[in-house]
This record gives structure tokens, sequence and C-alpha cells, in this order.
């Protein structure tokens, strides 16, 4: 029997602690979510995962999404993960949906595994890899206890869930096995080509007010080309010093979009931007 902690109003089961077996094996979590850092709720989620994985290192990618934005989440989880050795499990939870219909869900792909709501969060990365496998969570023995909270499952199912994968539970027994065909695809505009370049849009935002778009930087690789955002045409550029201090430009983006940028500036505040704004790309070496 395991010991319980005393908490007002409630007693919470201890987690059980990691089997022998997989004592000093190498386990890497990554945790994305909207819950920021000024609440428990983290510190929740890795107190659950390290009583069943004490010897897991955890790594956060982000806790400032914005609240309830999936797809800001889906769009740094999937410019992240590649950059994480193989077989790391990556815990998202941005989920505004908590507690209704909406699947749980764990997803395993050549290199990884991906745990959380079924809402579009993985659209990013399964656009980039196939999946695998994905099961929706339905097996309570995984969980931390058998009554989740209805406002909390990033402590209660999706937590304890990445940590039991991390020390080498099987996807097939966390859960009823689903297509991954079925999971959920975000709205968002996707960009196509034409004759004369292409039509895009912004699909995230990121610190510095960069406007990353969703058009693939290897597409301009040797060609002349410029893109344009509220009539205003932009020069496509290699390094932002390419042009004067508060001079707008467009650029290959470290995570490999083209993305409109204000050298020493906020490209978001000089043009009031907002995900999902048009964007348009043109060959001038066709003019």
């Amino acid at each position: 029997m395991h010991e319980s902690l005393s908490i007002p109003g409630q007693t919470v089961p201890c987690c059980p602690t990691a089997k022998n077996g997989h004592r000093g094996k190498l386990m890497l979590i990554t945790l994305l979510t909207d819950f920021g850092l000024e609440d428990g709720y983290v510190a929740a989620m890795k107190g659950v995962i390290s009583c069943i994985a004490p010897q897991a290192a955890l790594i956060d990618i982000t806790h400032a999404i914005a609240p309830q934005n999936i797809a800001a989440g889906r769009f740094h989880l999937m410019s992240t993960y590649p950059y994480f050795p193989d077989r790391s499990v990556h815990l998202a939870v941005v989920d505004p949906g908590v507690g209704t219909t909406r699947r749980a869900v764990a997803i395993e792909t050549a290199t990884a595994f991906f745990v959380g709501p079924d809402n579009g969060l993985f659209e990013g990365v399964l656009s980039q890899t196939v999946a695998l496998g994905a099961v929706e969570l339905t097996e309570p023995r995984y969980w931390r206890n058998i009554t989740p909270s209805p406002t909390f499952h990033g402590r209660d199912i999706f937590a304890p869930v990445a940590a039991h994968l991390a020390m080498g539970v099987p996807l097939a027994a966390l859960g009823s096995k689903i297509d991954p065909d079925t999971l959920v695809c975000l709205p968002l505009p996707k960009f196509a080509l034409t004759g004369s370049g292409g039509v895009g849009a912004i699909q995230a935002i990121d610190h510095f007010g960069n406007l990353i778009t969703n058009i693939p930087g290897a597409l301009v690789a040797g060609r002349d080309w410029t893109l344009s955002l509220a009539d205003r045409e932009l020069p496509g550029c290699r390094t932002f010093a390419d042009v004067p201090t508060g001079q707008a430009l467009a650029i290959v983006g470290s995570q490999g979009w083209l993305t409109v940028a204000v050298n020493g500036g906020s490209a978001r505040a000089q043009f009031q931007a907002l995900p999902g704004g048009r964007v348009h790309l043109r060959w001038r070496d066709q003019e």
C-alpha cells in the first residue's frame, strides 16, 4: 500500500516509485504548456512525473504559450522537438477543452512519443513525420488516480502517462488504439504556389515580434524574391543587418520559414499583424 499526502479537503495517494529494473536508464521528458510560471501547475506535473520516473531529465520547452492558444503550441512543439534525442517523450498541454469529450492521446513516431489533448496540438509534428501508432488514454492504471480532476488532466492523466512511457511502458498498454488519421487538425491557412510565387499566412509571432509565415524557406534558395504584407513589399534578405535599423525585411528564419522582421524592432508592432494574416511571395528573377 502506498502512503498518502495530506492536502486540505482531500487525500492524494503518492505515486509508485520507479521499478528497480529501470534504475539508471536515461530518460528525457519535455514539457510545453500555457500554464505560465506564476502558479504551481507546472511544478505539480513535474512532481507527478518524478514520483514515477525519478531519474528522468525534465526539460521545459515553454510555459509561456498564450492561454488556450492551440495554434501557438502547435508551432512551438513542431519547431522544437527535432532537436531532442530519439525516443524522448514530449508532453504538451494547451487544453481549453479539458474535461469535455475531447480525446486524451499518446502518439508514437519513429523518433519520439507525444502526449496531450487531441485538439490539433500535434498537427504540426505530424505534418513533418509519420505516426507509427496512436492511442486514446483510456487505461486508468497509468493515471495519477482513477478519478482525474475535470480541470487538470495535465497533472492527473498526461504527466503520469508521459512518465510511464519514459519508463518503457508500451504505447498499446496505455489505452485504445486509434487511427492517426482521425487526430484533430486545426483549420489553419495553407500555403499555395502560384505562377509568380505563392500565397501563405502568418502562423506564429515570436518574442521579438517576428512574423513567422507558413512558407518554407527552402523555396527561395538561390532565388531573388520579395514578400508582401499589408500592401508593403519587403526585400528578401540573408541577415537582419542587410537593411537599416528600423526597416522591415523578409528573411529565412531559424525555424526554416520565411519571416517578416524589423532590424532592431518589432514587425508585430510595425504592421499591427496577427496570426492568419496573408502574405505573398513573389519571384523577382522572373520579371
